[in-house]
């Protein structure tokens, strides 16, 4: 089960680029249920996600870099390409910040991950985070590709 709030940013968090990040690029083969392919760094993913916005299933399948690009090839959509920083914040979470590349030049999100839907919506967001987007569908990344309608 994945349990994820996800955030506009008001501002970029002071010295963003000195955090670790993941260079990341992926794909959806359909988006009902969501079916993506990702490639992090050098490790690729097929990924399964259930319907849902805040919580909802998620399973993750090692791909190797042959089968993610035979796969590459039937994505339907854009390609989604994003550098991914692990910022980290108060009580042990960590804020993903998303910077995207074109066509989504200029758009940042932070999504934060929790042990438990009480937690995710007891989450006080850091000053730097902006408007909550969690339960808009605008912001799915898969709706970003072109696909889907949320």
């Amino acid at each position: 089960m994945e349990i994820e709030r996800k955030f506009l940013l008001k501002t970029i968090p002071e010295n963003l680029y000195t955090y670790p990040c993941h260079h990341i690029e992926q794909g959806y083969l359909c988006t009902g249920p969501v079916v993506r392919i990702r490639k992090q760094d050098d490790d690729y993913y097929l990924t399964y996600k259930g319907k849902g916005k805040m919580a909802r299933e998620e399973y993750n399948l090692p791909l190797n870099a042959a089968s993610y690009a035979h796969l590459r090839e039937k994505i339907d959509g854009i390609l989604i390409t994003k550098t991914r920083y692990l910022v980290p914040i108060h009580d042990g979470l960590t804020a993903e910040v998303d910077v995207f590349e074109q066509p989504h030049r200029g758009l940042h999100l932070a999504e934060v991950e929790f042990a438990s839907i009480e937690q995710a919506n007891s989450f006080v967001a850091p000053e730097w985070f902006g408007e909550d987007v969690t339960q808009d569908g605008r912001y799915h990344n898969s709706y970003m590709s072109g696909l889907s309608t949320n």
